[in-house]
């Protein structure tokens, strides 16, 4: 495989960059953490009407552009690097990628145009355990109900889940665990929005009583749905996590340049110089590790189950590592409010963990070793 973006892929990347400095600056992230809906609706529009956004790697059959999934990590990448509020991991990645899994033509044909176009927001529901967001049994039940079903349950973490207008929601029905759509106005679906460290990532716990639902694909198929998908998804967000950690190391090295300790710049000094060139080792592996996972899922590797795990636990570390000694660089103005070495701090530790957290993953992928699966021989 070819691991080297063209120069149309940079030179839209670089599109990308211009568009998140004017539209996701500092003051912006701050002033949306703060709203209800935690994004901006004429933002989101502009994503999806100027760049493409949303439709960049979903089917042109399906309304999306085609592309493929290199040129939506570096969108991603981008955006990890600016902090950007909006649900776009939600509903790209988790809610579109799962409706692309699932085989099912004619829902593909009615929900992904809305989530190409942006006029939906879309989530994928699945967790039900705090304490983890595994694919195994499910407590929310599904039953048949004339030509539909309805759904009863609950679920937690649900990536802007308080705003999607559509959520897919993962479901035990007669045949097993199983994928439905549910209209965020149906009758019986109670939403709360969560507090939680990272105000820059709106999740919410949702409540079905008797709530309609649509099938996706055939019943018992969603384990198979969910595992891929959330293996694209690990890969996804290591990407964003490698566009933030990269942010925190030039956070740290523009400042060593010009803050002055003892008549000199700090950078100068040899314990300072040893953390960013630790920062800088970290961050280069993790980037090698995203992008590797990457290109495997574009080009349907058998490898991805291993190497999603292995970029979510690296780039998780380097991510967590980068934000840590960006506040220890900075000093006593890093632990203030005021600065935002704070908030990619809180998305480190709120990505660490969602997805599964690299201790998770090195399990995972240690089982998969030991069994042989996704080796190639």
């Amino acid at each position: 495989m070819s691991m080297t973006f063209t120069a149309e892929q940079d030179e839209f990347r670089t599109s990308v960059r211009r568009f998140l400095e004017q539209k996701s600056s500092p003051a912006d992230v701050r002033r949306l953490m703060e709203t209800d809906e935690g994004y901006d609706p004429a933002v989101w529009r502009q994503m999806a009407e100027q760049l493409g956004l949303q439709g960049l790697a979903l089917p042109e059959e399906y309304g999306g552009s085609g592309y493929g999934f290199i040129e939506q990590i570096a969108v991603l990448e981008e955006m990890g690097r600016a902090l950007l509020c909006a649900p776009y991991l939600s509903s790209v990645v988790l809610a579109g990628t799962a409706l692309v899994q699932s085989g099912d033509d004619a829902a593909k044909r009615d929900l992904l145009p809305g989530i190409a176009d942006g006029s939906a927001i879309a989530t994928l529901a699945w967790v039900e355990d705090l304490a983890g967001g595994g694919t195994g049994s499910q407590c929310t039940t599904a039953q048949r109900s004339g030509d539909g079903y309805t759904i009863d349950g609950r679920k937690t973490l649900a990536l802007d889940g308080h705003v999607a207008s559509l959520i897919l929601v993962v479901a035990q029905a007669d045949d097993g665990s199983s994928l439905f759509a549910v209209d965020g106005s149906a009758s019986g679906l109670t939403r709360r929005k969560l507090e939680t460290l990272d105000m820059t990532r709106k999740v919410a716990a949702l409540e079905f009583a008797g709530t309609p639902a649509r099938l996706i694909a055939d019943e018992g198929a969603a384990a198979g749905i969910l595992e891929r998908t959330l293996q694209l998804a690990a890969v996804a967000l290591a990407a964003e996590q490698v566009g933030a950690a990269q942010k925190c190391l030039d956070m740290s090295v523009e400042y060593a340049k010009l803050r002055v300790q003892f008549g000199r710049p700090i950078g100068s000094f040899q314990a300072i110089k040893h953390k960013c060139a630790d920062m800088l080792l970290e961050v280069e592996s993790a980037r090698s590790a995203a992008y590797y996972a990457a290109w495997a899922a574009a080009d349907g590797s058998d490898e991805l189950p291993l190497l999603a795990s292995l970029a979510k636990a690296c780039c998780s570390d380097a991510f967590a590592s980068a934000a840590t000694e960006n506040i220890q660089i900075h000093g006593g103005i890093g632990f203030t409010w005021e600065h935002d070495a704070h908030l990619y701090y809180r998305r480190a530790k709120s990505t660490e963990q969602f997805l599964g957290s690299p201790s998770e993953h090195r399990d995972l992928l240690a089982q998969r070793l030991l069994h042989g699966e996704g080796v190639q021989p």
